[in-house]
């Protein structure tokens, strides 16, 4: 599958490659707009300056009709109850057994018109889902390729949004529908204040055949101030100094919330919603791991699936992601560890046979600046 700016980036020279079925970039080692490129510079943009993504693969799925709200909310784990139209929340949606088939996003525009944003690789399965389960008058809808989504990121978000003459008011995790100043024949834009870096932004829905229109006034605006247009390579190492889960490495079919510390999404008072009987189970049996932030005190680059010991060479746990921080400047890992194992514990990583030391720290690694 494609993007609709598939044509852009493989012109600019991006490094692409497969996302959950979509050819995506990953980076652009020559830079774009006479601007250096690269993962590096990418993220430093973002956390500096600005930066763009075309995060097109992202699902998109409707459900329409009379209780649609109440329905959604029986099949995700956090209580949609706590929002209301113009609002979105993050969500989990598990399988009876408590395991994560996907993490996504519910938008509300009202009770009865809910709109969800899965990951590629998962929208056909939450799809699937949801359409079987849906009651009568309530229609879910796969509309995939109906919207692109580009986010813009970083701390002159804001100056760039205003000079697209779009003076937004909205608080995080909130939403609008509008047009473009001067650009009405883009039609309507969903925007959004969210977005998977941790810094202020907002992530915009044209319609699929606006999509490039869209991305080119955004490319020479964030190019006045010295931004960057990145790839999902430094979407990864941007959204790991934040701590955030990426399904199929923090969450999956066999990591569930309890599993993964993910607790803060998952709203037990709730009467009903699916995977909660097992959920609660887990809960009450405790947790046999947690998520823990770890960060290297030598050279050493966590990655995902190595092994992390004790002091003593006991194993204790495995990595789930793993970089080296632009930020930091050091390798920082996410993990699944041992309970007892807590803040300040410092612990080995089996980095191909070799021992590489780290420290058990507390999450975000960066400072977060969503709000």
């Amino acid at each position: 599958m494609k993007s609709p700016l598939y044509d852009w980036h493989a012109k600019q020279g991006a490094k692409l490659a497969d996302f959950g079925g979509w050819d995506m970039p990953i980076e652009y080692p020559a830079g774009v707009s006479g601007l250096s490129g690269g993962t590096l510079a990418e993220h430093a943009a973002v956390r500096e300056r600005v930066g763009i993504f075309d995060v097109s693969h992202l699902g998109k799925i409707s459900v329409i009709g009379a209780g649609a709200k109440n329905f959604v909310n029986e099949m995700v784990t956090n209580d949609l109850a706590k929002i209301s139209a113009g609002s979105a929340q993050y969500n989990l949606f598990c399988n009876d057994s408590g395991g994560v088939i996907d993490d996504l996003i519910v938008y509300e525009f009202s009770e009865e018109d809910l709109f969800l944003i899965p990951n590629a690789a998962n929208c056909a399965h939450v799809f699937q889902d949801l359409k079987e389960a849906a009651p009568a008058g309530v229609e879910v809808k796969n509309i995939h390729q109906n919207f692109a989504v580009l986010a813009i990121q970083g701390p002159l978000t804001q100056e760039v949004m205003n000079n697209l003459g779009l003076k937004l008011d909205l608080e995080y995790m909130e939403f609008t529908k509008t047009q473009i100043p001067g650009h009405e024949n883009l039609g309507d834009v969903i925007i959004c204040r969210t977005g998977y870096t941790g810094e202020f932004g907002y992530e915009l829905l044209p319609s699929w055949n606006c999509a490039q229109d869209l991305w080119e006034i955004l490319v020479e605006a964030i190019s006045k101030v010295d931004g960057r247009v990145c790839g999902l390579g430094a979407r990864d190492t941007l959204r790991t100094e934040m701590g955030y889960p990426l399904h199929g490495h923090e969450l999956s079919i066999e990591i569930s919330p309890i599993q993964a510390s993910a607790n803060w999404a998952v709203a037990l008072s709730k009467a009903k919603f699916r995977g909660k009987s097992s959920l609660e189970r887990q809960k009450a049996e405790g947790a046999k791991t947690v998520l823990r932030a770890l960060k290297s005190l030598d050279r050493g680059i966590p990655r995902g699936g190595m092994a992390v010991k004790s002091e003593s060479g006991e194993v204790i746990g495995e990595l789930t992601s793993g970089t080296f921080s632009p930020t930091l400047r050091v390798g920082i890992g996410l993990a699944l560890l041992k309970p007892e194992f807590k803040v300040g514990t410092k612990v080995l990583i089996d980095v191909r046979g070799r021992s590489s030391e780290a420290e058990i720290v507390k999450l975000p690694f960066v400072e977060s600046k969503v709000k």
